[in-house]
């Protein structure tokens, strides 16, 4: 009886992460299983698949591309008990957000490397047919579409990083064969999005629609595709505007021919029209902000009729343990623990509209309460951002005296008079990239004399008056808003106070929706002409969004764009959407990221509001090499094929 090797023996005994939330299994993991255990039965597979699963390239709430809390390089990236600080968000380094990324860049990546995982899809595709008669039905067909699907998705965490890479689609083994058999060379970029297209045509044709809780079924693969080709088309499209010059360039590794960006562009469209029937946008509330409030916090709803794939979270098993998504991105005074140090920037919350908390004559509008600069915005905004003076509503408070407002301040001025950009900079901003000089906080003095009061407590006060207010701005730490915003997208109001802390958020991740495919067929529509039908996809996102419905005239690359960035605000599209469309380097060029402060003007009894720095001031920069990621040269030192680098490293 052939057994599998010590490789696939150790990760079996990680199975029951995957599937306890949703089967159970007949079978428990020792510490050896025959082929025989494994394939001959479903209960096996499940086990099997069940790490498979587990190790996706799936960025959810735990992804962070860094080592942290003493941790291994190898226990960070996608391994679910990475750390808790899962405000190392890529949108924290892209002007989404500003975080403790800041000025440093997530562009060298952290060396994904995921070729254990493909062997092991590699060896379920070649083993299981051996054990056809076990099964009734198209039931082993469906398990290796299902391994079709698996292996594109890897995959495809592989292109977007490094390009071209070696596509092994055998089970390789050693000492049996020699190391020159196993040092498989690149492909080129174009071979590789094409492998990974073939692949998802393979399980689309294979899998069955049945829905099974975290389970691909065929329209899985098609979200997949939806998402992966049109990454190729617009990498094709735009990539030759700006790369650097290298080897592995002039070899193709890196790079697709422009003259291929309409065809990966067809294929995403394709993609995307064949699950238009099979899904729809969630509605179940008239109140437009509550239903995209919820419509993240109904991952488990086997009705949601936008859930395309989730990923969830076990409350039990420490393999997939709950996350901490709540405790980290909401203020301490509304958790039992863990603290914030990511918040939306004022460049985000602009996308929806210019806030115009100005008066013609430049002095600041002046405001009877925190609430009013945030009333009046779209839903969608309101439902991803937390304003100034919002409360969280529906919260059961253990704490009678916590009223759920969002006091956010940045400072009291005695008075102020003048204008709003005279007292925050010295030279006028013009864009992130040209940020102007800030005014140093010492020299604030609301144009009449009497210095702006900051401080660092919650709870110190001038004239009686709290300076900051608990989920203020602080002078001395980031674990309060340095901008004036939090995020409200995936929070659970839900969850009762005492219960929200680290590692015990158990709301999935939603990795596909019908949103992000109707959003990659306009965009890919826009990219060949097809403005007609971009235009019918883009009415359905912003009638939901509670958006002013666009016409034709607006069916442009900016104007998707930008709508994207709204709808998939902080689900870690935007920092390889930037890098696809090769605006990275110019957007995060030296780039510093505003925030709206809140401040109270005390011989008024009033508020202002004005646009300035945020607190930490940070600068973002982005190199041109880091469109793609360098292969990790401990791979290319036990394989020389691998060579040439990608360029610039």
């Amino acid at each position: 009886m052939k057994k599998l090797s010590k490789l696939f023996i150790a990760v079996i005994m990680g199975v029951l992460a995957f599937f306890t939330s949703c089967q159970k299994l007949d079978i428990k993991p020792v510490n050896q299983l025959s082929d025989d255990q494994i394939f001959g039965n479903e209960s096996g597979i499940n086990a099997y698949l069940a790490n498979v699963y587990r190790n996706l390239p799936i960025e959810d709430f735990r992804y962070g591309p860094a080592t942290a809390d003493g941790l291994e390089p190898s226990e960070t990236g996608f391994n679910p008990k990475h750390s808790w600080k899962h405000f190392y968000h890529s949108g924290a380094a892209t002007g989404e957000m500003v975080g403790p990324w800041g000025g440093l860049s997530i562009g060298g990546g952290f060396g994904y490397w995921p070729y254990v995982d493909i062997r092991a899809v590699n060896y379920f595709l070649e083993t299981l047919p051996n054990y056809s008669a076990n099964y009734t039905g198209n039931r082993v067909d469906e398990l290796l579409g299902e391994a079709h699907f698996l292996r594109a998705f890897y995959y495809f965490g592989l292109a977007k990083r490094y390009g071209g890479i070696p596509i092994v689609k055998t089970v390789q083994n050693y000492p049996q064969q020699s190391i020159e058999e196993l040092s498989v060379p690149r492909n080129t970029e174009e071979d590789v999005w094409n492998f990974i297209g073939d692949e998802l045509d393979q399980a689309y044709n294979m899998m069955p629609e049945t829905k099974v809780s975290g389970r691909a079924n065929r329209f899985t693969a098609l979200a997949l595709k939806s998402r992966a080709m049109l990454y190729a088309g617009t990498i094709a499209k735009y990539g030759s505007l700006n790369f650097v010059e290298g080897d592995a360039h002039a070899q193709g590794f890196v790079g697709i021919s422009a003259d291929k960006a309409e065809g990966f562009f067809a294929k995403s469209i394709d993609a995307s029209k064949k699950l238009e029937g099979k899904f729809s946008l969630y509605e179940a509330s008239a109140d437009l902000e509550q239903n995209y409030v919820d419509l993240f916090l109904d991952g488990n709803n086997k009705n949601n009729p936008e859930i395309i794939f989730v990923k969830g979270y076990n409350p039990v098993l420490d393999v997939q343990s709950p996350h901490s998504w709540d405790a980290t991105f909401s203020p301490r005074y509304f958790t039992g623990g863990g603290d914030p140090r990511s918040y939306p920037t004022l460049d985000f919350v602009e996308r929806f509209g210019v806030l115009d908390v100005t008066n013609a004559d430049g002095t600041p509008r002046r405001y009877n309460n925190l609430s009013e600069v945030g009333q009046g915005r779209e839903a969608r905004l309101k439902a991803t951002v937390f304003f100034p003076g919002d409360v969280f509503k529906g919260r059961a408070f253990d704490d009678p005296s916590n009223t759920g407002v969002f006091d956010i301040r940045r400072g009291i001025y005695p008075s102020f008079t003048g204008k709003a950009v005279d007292e925050a900079y010295l030279t006028a901003p013009v864009s992130p990239s040209d940020p102007g000089t800030a005014r140093p906080m010492d020299q604030r003095i609301g144009n009449n004399g009497q210095h702006l009061q900051l401080a660092d407590d919650i709870n110190s006060k001038y004239e009686g008056r709290t300076i900051i207010g608990v989920t203020g701005i602080r002078t001395g730490a980031d674990n309060m808003t340095r901008t004036g915003f939090y995020v409200r997208k995936y929070i659970n109001y839900k969850t009762p106070q005492k219960q929200v802390d680290l590692f015990t958020s158990s709301t999935p991740w939603i990795e596909f929706r019908y949103a992000e495919t109707l959003l990659n067929r306009a965009e890919a529509d826009i990219e060949t002409g097809q403005l007609d039908d971009a235009l019918v996809c883009l009415r359905q996102i912003r009638r939901r969004a509670g958006a002013t419905e666009p016409t034709l005239a607006d069916m442009t690359v900016e104007f998707v764009r930008n709508e994207r960035s709204k709808e998939l605000a902080f689900e870690n599209h935007y920092w390889w959407d930037i890098k696809r469309w090769r605006v990275a380097d110019s957007w995060l060029n030296n780039a510093h990221f505003r925030g709206l402060m809140p401040y109270y003007v005390l011989s008024e009894a009033k508020y202002i509001f004005i646009k300035e720095r945020e607190t930490f001031d940070r600068n973002y920069n982005f190199e041109k090499k880091f469109y793609y990621e360098p292969i990790p040269q401990g791979e290319i030192n036990k394989n020389s094929n691998l060579a040439p680098q990608n360029p610039g490293y």
